[in-house]
């Protein structure tokens, strides 16, 4: 089944709350997914800086060590920042591949959860209400922001097949629904150069809207294009750096409301998810149609 929440901070003064609200609509959606649940919060990033958020079980693995041999295999000087079982690291932009390379080889029991300038994703085994206080998620502040919880029918539960999935800089996508076709489109990106950390069907869904980008389509014309690839029922919510964007398949059988004022954009999975945002008793408040591709851009 799963719950889907979104929030697009149009209003500067909005920002500060974005954690607090996108914590409260989470939580909201609980009964729509026990498994496990996960956010990705897009931050005010720093020019020539990137942020690679890490995951590790383990509650005390070294992040000192992992720290050390980062900066010296990098040459940079990483700024760490530990959030229960995840890590933010932060270093020069022109590092951020090499970093990552160097982790999968080296650390391989600290999973990279995401990479970019602004983005930072934090997702554990639990309900939503123990995952956002674990990780501090309604302190934060950012732009825009989205979040998940998961009732698991295609893979296993882990942390790892939790939503967001993260499968490019600055990119995530969270889903509700089925893919039919995804072992296909797996092989074909798999031929390309793109890998896969899970069994997860919503984790090809993102890889795919990735390769899309990657050829240089922006994150509309990349979710009209997967209206012609991609079979099965979905609902999708995704963001860039400074987009944000949903989709439904033609057939649309996912539930899924938005609200928009002067002030921001929201999605959820059903309207009980939206009450408490400030300024929604003066929304435009629809559902989203079926094929249609809906795109904000900061």
């Amino acid at each position: 089944m799963c719950g889907i929440v979104g929030l697009f901070a149009k209003d500067e003064r909005l920002q500060p709350q974005l954690g607090a609200l996108l914590s409260d609509m989470l939580v909201t959606m609980t009964d729509r997914g026990p498994d496990s649940a996960g956010v990705a919060v897009y931050g005010h990033g720093h020019d020539g800086r990137a942020k690679i958020t890490v995951q590790n079980g383990d509650p005390d693995a070294d992040l000192d060590a992992l720290v050390t041999a980062l900066g010296d295999a990098t040459g940079e000087t990483i700024a760490a920042t530990r959030r229960g079982t995840h890590a933010v690291l932060e270093l020069g932009a022109g590092a951020a591949g090499a970093a990552r390379r160097f982790l999968t080889d080296r650390f391989a029991d600290w999973r990279v959860m995401s990479s970019g300038g602004a983005i930072e994703i934090y997702k554990e085994v639990g309900l939503p209400a123990q995952v956002v206080e674990a990780f501090g998620v309604p302190a934060m502040t950012g732009t825009h922001g989205i979040g998940h919880t998961r009732m698991a029918t295609e893979s296993a539960v882990t942390t790892h097949g939790a939503h967001p999935f993260s499968t490019g800089a600055d990119e995530c996508l969270v889903h509700n629904g089925s893919l039919s076709n995804h072992n296909n489109i797996r092989r074909d990106l798999a031929r390309k150069g793109l890998t896969f950390e899970t069994e997860n069907d919503s984790e090809v869904a993102a890889a795919y809207l990735t390769d899309r980008m990657n050829d240089g389509a922006d994150l509309g014309q990349a979710l009209e294009c997967a209206l012609r690839d991609l079979d099965g029922f979905f609902t999708f919510v995704v963001g860039t750096r400074d987009g944000f964007g949903v989709l439904r398949d033609p057939i649309a059988c996912k539930p899924a409301v938005m609200a928009e004022t002067d002030r921001f954009v929201a999605f959820g999975s059903e309207y009980r998810a939206l009450v408490d945002l400030p300024g929604i008793e003066g929304a435009r408040v629809w559902e989203p149609e079926p094929a249609t591709v809906y795109f904000w851009r900061h």
